[in-house]
């Protein structure tokens, strides 16, 4: 069984699509590089909406951002998950059978703040949660059962999620390489082929959104 992660699937009552590629001509470094600015950009994008969208997705909002910089200059700009754009509270529900495979706060501007990741077993596929609430790691214990349709998390508020207005990144994850509570949500040209290998995209995986 698979669970939307929202409480109402989203339709074009209730959601917007939302670009924020580099094509979009409306974005700027004035817009993009103001946490204030953007966050009332989204808002009058969404109005009262929910907005959706990003999976391979070519950004330059990254710019503005030292820690998507790499060592050898290789610029990350490509978003690798998909981005659920509404107000901050917003519950967000497990959408498979799993259990905790990790969690922590990973800090600094633009990053993801407070972060989960499940494992489901079944599917043999890890799912990524970036820029809840600080409160929703409390209680999470790993290895503990997460059931489909159950209350994980809800959407964090700037002041925690690394800056950013507030969202739910919620990326796929084939091999976590490794990662404990973190995973790369952002890659460079040079690594796309890699990258969209192993963090596939939620709508051909036939996640109810």
């Amino acid at each position: 069984m698979i669970h939307r992660l929202f409480s109402e699937p989203l339709s074009i009552r209730n959601s917007v699509a939302l670009d924020l590629g580099a094509t979009n001509m409306e974005l700027n470094p004035s817009i993009y590089g103001n946490v204030s600015a953007f966050g009332d950009y989204i808002e009058g994008k969404l109005g009262a909406k929910i907005g959706f969208g990003g999976y391979l997705e070519h950004r330059i909002i990254y710019e503005s951002y030292e820690n998507f910089a790499t060592a050898s200059a290789d610029f990350r700009n490509i978003h690798l998950g998909m981005d659920f754009w509404t107000k901050a509270g917003t519950p967000i529900f497990a959408p498979l059978e799993g259990e905790v495979h990790s969690f922590q706060i990973n800090p600094g501007a633009g990053n993801y703040g407070p972060t989960i990741i499940l494992y489901h077993p079944a599917e043999k596929i890890y799912t990524l949660y970036g820029h809840v609430s600080i409160a929703d790691l409390v209680p999470l214990e790993k290895g503990s059962p997460i059931a489909a349709g159950q209350l994980l998390c809800q959407v964090g508020n700037p002041a925690e999620n690394g800056g950013w207005p507030p969202h739910l990144h919620f990326q796929l994850i084939r091999n976590m390489q490794g990662f404990q509570g973190d995973y790369p949500g952002v890659c460079s040209q040079r690594d796309l082929s890699f990258y969209a290998n192993n963090c596939p995209d939620p709508v051909t995986f036939s996640f109810p959104i």
